[in-house]
């Protein structure tokens, strides 16, 4: 019996899923680590948005929290090792629900910016489209304890064929023809996309994420196939030409870049994403909420749309221009980013804490400590608030909620030891002590800076 020539790469990508899924589900070895550790005496922030708990005791079993009582009354602490944490404060781990490890390829870099970010307080993170050969490495040595960083979960890509002109695909796909990669698919009407998504499920990504130059009938057929075949849709918040209204309609899990949300008050939406055209910002309401926006706010509320505002990224970028004002213009300017996060966490949408972007070797502490200050600083978003978006938004944005994200039995030990309260002031997130990422313990005091010689020179925007 022989393979249809039309069912053979279904057939195939099927198998090679097939495969992949039994190496995931292998057992975890006999000898892992099952001691228990008792956090005694804290006060806990666990990343719901409710108020701290004083004198709190936390036990870890091997990876997990194992329970959450006030100090002294957990039975099963009977010959734990003690770690006591009076007058410390502890909150879930950081969650950058935007980076990029691998555009292009250098692992040294990638594990500088991984260490930064554990060591920071960054316990998992969202890689948002890259060469995921590499980043594929990257995860299963940071699942295994091998290199400090945090968790990874990754996506791969789909695209109009426009698209992969861009130099940037070249780096990531290298030694197969751009628009073939499992992980970077060119898509257009000929595409059969139950192969499509399948062929991506089996490099074994979290996500597709639907980038660039489709129109809606495409955005929406892609996001009805991956989530029929059980795996999330994290798109931009505009696919140009596709506009954020039928972006969101399509029912993507996620959409990144507040900025993008307003070309839907544009007459005319961009034909092609490699138009850099920037947002005619005079088309948003003068003041107050914008009606426009406000619709598609209320669009994503209705889906349980999450947005990953990447809002940091336009301020400091706005900061940046001032000093070298012949730097080309973003597509919204950070005053405008701020205005329309600000009206998205007053009409009560999920924001999470992306990035999209990479400081240099100085700088001692991962970039999404800059979206929590510009969450809580320029937006006005309550600490807790901000705790919540970095923690259990974060989380769920990956698809990860029932694994961390807050503090609570049954979930992984991915905490924050800090000295002082971040409820009261975001800023007290740089006084960590340690890092605690699925029960192992990472003392700041560890930390070993990043290089030039690892990092480059200058930031990556």
């Amino acid at each position: 019996m022989t393979l249809s020539a039309r069912n053979r790469p279904f057939r195939i990508a099927l198998l090679s899923l097939a495969l992949l899924s039994l190496v995931g589900a292998a057992p975890p070895p006999a000898n892992a680590d099952e001691a228990l550790s008792l956090y005694a005496d804290a006060t806990v922030i666990d990343g719901t948005g409710a108020p701290p708990r004083a004198h709190q005791d936390i036990l870890v079993r091997g990876q997990r929290i194992v329970a959450v009582a006030p100090h002294g009354t957990i039975a099963q602490a009977e010959g734990a090792k003690r770690i006591d944490l009076s007058g410390r404060f502890v909150m879930p781990g950081l969650i950058d629900t935007h980076v990029h490890l691998a555009t292009p390829p250098d692992d040294a870099r990638a594990r500088a910016i991984l260490r930064r970010n554990l060591y920071g307080g960054v316990t998992a993170v969202r890689d948002m489209a890259d060469d995921v050969r590499p980043v594929a490495e990257l995860g299963r040595a940071a699942l295994a304890g091998e290199i400090a960083a945090p968790d990874i979960y990754y996506t791969a890509l789909m695209a109009g064929p426009p698209f992969f002109q861009d130099p940037r695909v070249l780096a990531v796909t290298l030694g197969v023809t751009p628009g073939k990669a499992p992980w970077m698919q060119a898509i257009d009407d000929r595409t059969d996309l139950r192969t499509a998504v399948t062929l991506a499920r089996g490099t074994s990504a979290t996500a597709i994420k639907i980038y660039a130059d489709l129109p809606p009938r495409l955005v929406k057929a892609i996001t009805a196939e991956a989530h029929r075949q059980n795996i999330p849709v994290w798109a931009h918040s505009a696919v140009f030409p596709t506009r954020p209204a039928d972006v969101i309609a399509a029912g993507a899990d996620t959409v990144s870049h507040v900025c993008y949300l307003a070309y839907q008050v544009e007459p005319v939406m961009l034909a092609a994403y490699e138009d850099r055209t920037p947002v005619n910002e005079a088309l948003l309401a003068p003041e107050g909420d914008d009606p426009v926006i406000a619709g598609l706010y209320r669009a994503m509320l209705k889906r349980g749309t999450i947005l990953d505002a990447t809002g940091s990224l336009f301020v400091r970028y706005d900061k940046a221009r001032q000093q070298h004002p012949e730097k080309r213009r973003l597509r919204c300017s950070g005053a405008a980013t701020t205005r329309l996060t600000r009206q998205a966490w007053k009409a009560g949408v999920p924001i999470s804490t992306g990035t999209d972007f990479v400081r240099g070797y100085r700088s001692d502490w991962p970039d999404v400590h800059e979206e929590l200050f510009f969450l809580a600083r320029d937006v006005g978003m309550p600490p807790l608030a901000v705790i919540r978006s970095a923690t259990l938004v974060g989380a769920q944005a990956a698809g990860q909620a029932a694994e961390m994200g807050s503090i609570e039995p049954g979930k992984l030990a991915n905490f924050l030891v800090l000295a002082a309260d971040p409820a009261a002031d975001i800023g007290n997130i740089r006084t960590i002590e340690t890092v605690v990422k699925r029960g192992r313990a990472y003392p700041r005091g560890d930390y070993r800076p990043t290089t030039k010689a690892e990092m480059g020179d200058g930031d990556d925007d």
